[in-house]
């Protein structure tokens, strides 16, 4: 296959992957508050990290052992998006929306979803190594195509009003659908069906040794810790800025009216950030690019707080620019660092190890810690200026916490070079070869 056909097709699973996502990741928050289940919308991201702690590393021990990564990502997009159109038609359909089955039905769809992120990372490494093509040169134009299907999806149920209802839902199940479709025409991934070698192999859970090596090592631990970010405004930010509708001095604001549009300003910027990349991770080191991603959370998160819809409306649109610094030079590029660091034999176990650090632990306890944040300093206030303080509060919280994280890890992560990935690869196969502790 030429290789513009293979980054075209690749392009296109990026686009179906994120758009999915993109249906109700940013706006679901604003759902729930209309049904009367706002002081539970942590809970509906955290389980997004609570699954990811286990399900990534199962689903990818599968790909890398028994069923070929492609195969994988469509049965995982199947599932997930039958439980997501059965979570919207119950949402439709019910007379009073109760937590206990949307919750159920909902988080059953994410446990699929969520680790169909590693594999599609997978299946594209995948294709690039067979058409002897640079990952970190190559894979982030591809993945920039994911953040416009993210912005589709999001200014879809913006512009249809979706955003204040189950519909939301019905679409992201819809998409899932049509990627659980597409998937199985892409390039084969290869699978190792070797019997051999230790009990820690069979099982896929080789990648855990990347522990042993310290850089590594202390690389997870902050990616676990700036993972602590990542669902904080997707959990709120739709909420906070819907929030100004109920200030007489911002209710006519367009912001205020187009939460989901002004924040698909975020994912714009996603699309240039990418591209800076590899030029970034060859200039300044994965140090240099993780302290940006930090510096720029906190700027993300401070700008939320001195902001607003009216002439404050700047400093809103500069912390979703900001944005994809944050994101991108974290999530993309960590994922990049973590594939030049493992052989090809556990490259999904790998991916599904990040995941559990990032999406897993680290969003987990971010959502959660959040919540209890945004519960207390706003749901608790029986006024819109109350709650606009609260609001204030909170995300000058938020952006304490990551300021502290990047000055531990300028102090704490070695600026030594990374090794080539070949070198890499060899000091992973060589520490497979060393016995158990």
């Amino acid at each position: 296959m030429k290789t513009s056909a293979i980054r075209t097709r690749l392009a296109a699973l990026s686009f179906l992957e994120f758009a999915v996502w993109g249906a109700y990741l940013i706006s679901l928050g604003n759902f729930l508050s209309r049904v009367g289940l706002a002081e539970q919308i942590g809970w509906f991201y955290a389980i997004q990290g609570i699954v990811s702690i286990f399900m990534p590393a199962i689903i990818g021990i599968i790909a890398d052992r028994f069923i070929s990564a492609q195969k994988m990502l469509s049965i995982c997009h199947i599932l997930a998006g039958s439980f997501m159109c059965a979570a919207g038609m119950y949402a439709l359909t019910a007379s009073q929306v109760e937590f206990a089955p949307l919750f159920t039905l909902y988080s059953f769809s994410v446990a699929f979803f969520m680790p169909s992120i590693g594999l599609a990372n997978s299946v594209a490494f995948n294709a690039l190594t067979e058409a002897k093509l640079d990952t970190v040169t190559h894979f982030p134009p591809i993945r920039v195509f994911g953040t416009v299907g993210f912005i589709c999806s999001m200014l879809f149920v913006n512009f249809t009003q979706f955003q204040t209802n189950a519909y939301q839902l019905l679409t992201s199940g819809v998409l899932s659908f049509c990627l659980a479709a597409y998937a199985v025409t892409l390039p084969a991934c290869p699978v190792n069906r070797s019997k051999g070698g230790s009990l820690a192999e069979s099982l896929g859970l080789n990648a855990f040794r990347l522990f042993r090596e310290r850089r590594m090592a202390v690389f997870l631990i902050f990616s676990m810790l700036l993972g602590v970010s990542l669902q904080i405004t997707n959990s709120y930010g739709n909420v906070f800025i819907s929030s100004f509708a109920s200030l007489p001095d911002f209710a006519s604001t367009w912001g205020a009216r187009n939460a989901n549009a002004l924040i698909a300003i975020s994912q714009a910027s996603e699309t240039l950030c990418i591209l800076l990349i590899p030029f970034c991770l060859k200039r300044f080191g994965i140090k240099g690019v993780m302290l940006m991603s930090m510096l720029a959370w906190v700027c993300r998160f401070g700008l939320f707080s001195l902001g607003d819809t009216g002439s404050g409306l700047w400093m809103i649109v500069l912390s979703c620019i900001v944005y994809g610094v944050a994101f991108d030079f974290f999530n993309v590029s960590g994922g990049l660092y973590v594939d030049q660091q493992t052989s090809p034999s556990m490259r999904s176990s790998a991916q599904g190890l990040f995941m559990i650090c990032t999406n897993g632990i680290g969003a987990t306890v971010g959502t959660l810690a959040a919540q209890a944040i945004v519960n207390r300093l706003v749901f608790t206030q029986y006024t819109p200026e109350g709650m606009y303080a609260g609001w204030k509060a909170a995300w000058m919280i938020f952006a304490l916490y990551a300021l502290v994280v990047g000055v531990l890890f300028y102090f704490i992560f070695k600026s030594t070079p990374a090794p080539s990935a070949s070198e890499a690869r060899r000091s992973i196969e060589e520490a497979d070869e060393l016995p158990n502790p």
